[in-house]
């Protein structure tokens, strides 16, 4: 029975990055932009030299992704991205197992193509514009000054003086 104690990936509460408390920390989601990248992308037969015809696909639809517009930033997570093509063409079959099901899932979470991926990741899928939408920099500008202790339901909590009774004070 190896390890039994301490931090694991997805155990208990993560941050949130809307929260005005995560705010105040610089929690922030990285910003991925809806169209996507355009740019040029490593070639597949770098990681799978014996890849098929579909999988070529899947790895040149994947990189027009938002996700891709991070991914081209992180060399390290490309054989991961190989890797998640090949499981996925793999449980394209209609007699695939549910353990490739569950390898697919598993690598699809850890580069970010679902929304537990993108959570755990830091992600945040947003239009390309959003920046510069009035809208968006007056909630912004709204969460920033509101930042500061609150009870959960969004009042503020506040000193109150109590006065301080001893025991053996005799009135």
């Amino acid at each position: 029975m190896g390890n039994h104690g301490g931090a694991r990936n997805r155990s208990g509460p993560h941050a949130s990055m809307f929260s005005a408390r995560s705010d105040a920390r610089d929690v922030r989601a990285l910003k991925l932009p809806i169209g996507g990248h355009d740019g040029d992308f490593p070639p597949l037969s770098e990681f799978l030299p014996d890849a098929t015809e579909r999988e070529g696909i899947v790895w040149a639809q994947a990189w027009r992704t938002p996700q891709a517009a991070q991914w081209i930033r992180e060399s390290w997570r490309h054989r991961t991205i190989a890797m998640w093509v090949r499981w996925s063409v793999k449980m394209e079959d209609r007699e695939a197992s549910a353990a490739t099901c569950a390898a697919a899932q598993r690598l699809a979470d850890n580069i970010g193509m679902t929304p537990a991926g993108l959570k755990e990741n830091g992600w945040l899928i947003v239009a390309d514009d959003s920046g510069e939408h009035p809208d968006q920099q007056a909630k912004q500008t709204t969460v920033k000054k509101s930042v500061g202790r609150t009870m959960g339901n969004g009042r503020r909590m506040r000193a109150v003086a109590t006065p301080i009774v001893h025991a053996d004070d005799d009135d």
